[in-house]
C-alpha cells in the first residue's frame, strides 16, 4: 500500500529510541498517522513541528497497519508560531479540533480551511475570527451544522441575530424578542454577512455560540468537558488583541 499527500502536523509522539509517530491532517486521507523513522534526529525534528505542511509518502503492507511516512518540507510556519503565543496556543487548539473527525475520513475542505488558519495564526487580528470560523465548520463537518440561512419561527431571512440553543437555527430579532435572554448572539460574520471585519466582542459572541453547541454535542457524549487548550487560546487571544 501506498500513497502521496499533504498534511499539516497537528501532533507528534516518541516511538521507541529515535522515532515518533506524527499526526497530520492530510488533504485527501484525513486525520492520519504514520512512524517516521528517525524522527527524533536533528535533521528532521525541525520539520516535525505541530503547524507545519509536510509532503508525505505513507506506506504500509496493509491499508489497516499504522504505516510509515517519508517526509518532504512544504511550509515551515513552527519557528515563527512557536514565538507568538496566540500561534502557539491555536495550534493546539486545532489540533484538538481535528481530533473530533474520524481516523483517515477525508475531509478536504477542512484540510484548506486550516491551511489559512496555518498561515496566518499569528495574526491576532484574523486569527480569532478564523478559528471560530473552523469550529462551526467542524460542528458540520461531524452532522451538526448549525441552520443559519432563515429564522427557525418565521423563515425570514433578515435581520438573523439569535440562535435557538435547542435547535441550532437562527431566529430574527422581531421573532427572537419575547425570548433573548434564552437565546445566543449570532454574529453576522458567521453567516457570511458583507462588511467589516467583526469586532472582539463579535468574534466572543461567536466563541460563545460554537462553544455551546461543541461542549453538547461533541465533547459531552464522549464524557470530556471543553479541551484546556480551548480556554489557553481564548485567553491568548483575548492578551493579543488588548495589545493591538
Amino acid at each position: 500500500m501506498e500513497w502521496r499527500d499533504e498534511g499539516i502536523v497537528i501532533g507528534v509522539r516518541r516511538h521507541g529510541e529515535s522515532s515518533t509517530i506524527v499526526e497530520a491532517m492530510t488533504r485527501r486521507h484525513g486525520r492520519h498517522l504514520g512512524l517516521v523513522r528517525g524522527g527524533r534526529s536533528s535533521r528532521l525534528q525541525p520539520a516535525l513541528q505541530p503547524g507545519n505542511t509536510l509532503g508525505l509518502v505513507w506506506r504500509a503492507r496493509l491499508d489497516e497497519h499504522l504505516g510509515a511516512y517519508a517526509i518532504e518540507p512544504l511550509a515551515l510556519r513552527a519557528g515563527r508560531l512557536i514565538d507568538s503565543a496566540i500561534g502557539l496556543a491555536g495550534v493546539g487548539w486545532l489540533g484538538a479540533l481535528a481530533r473530533l473527525l474520524p481516523e483517515r475520513d477525508p475531509h478536504e475542505a477542512l484540510f484548506e480551511a486550516l491551511t489559512l488558519i496555518a498561515d496566518r495564526l499569528d495574526d491576532a487580528e484574523l486569527a480569532p475570527a478564523m478559528i471560530a470560523r473552523f469550529e462551526a465548520q467542524v460542528l458540520a463537518e461531524c452532522g451538526f451544522a448549525l441552520d443559519l440561512e432563515s429564522c427557525a419561527a418565521t423563515g425570514a431571512r433578515d435581520e438573523l441575530i439569535y440562535v435557538s440553543p435547542k435547535t441550532g437555527r437562527a431566529v430574527s430579532a422581531a421573532a427572537g424578542e419575547p425570548w433573548r435572554d434564552r437565546l445566543l448572539p449570532l454574529p453576522g460574520f458567521l453567516r457570511g454577512a458583507a462588511g467589516p471585519g467583526p469586532s472582539v466582542a463579535e468574534v466572543d459572541d461567536a466563541f460563545r455560540l460554537t462553544g455551546f453547541f461543541l461542549s453538547r454535542d461533541l465533547f459531552t457524549p464522549r464524557g470530556l468537558p471543553l479541551p484546556d487548550s480551548r480556554r489557553a487560546f481564548l485567553a491568548a487571544a483575548a492578551k493579543a488583541q488588548a495589545a493591538v
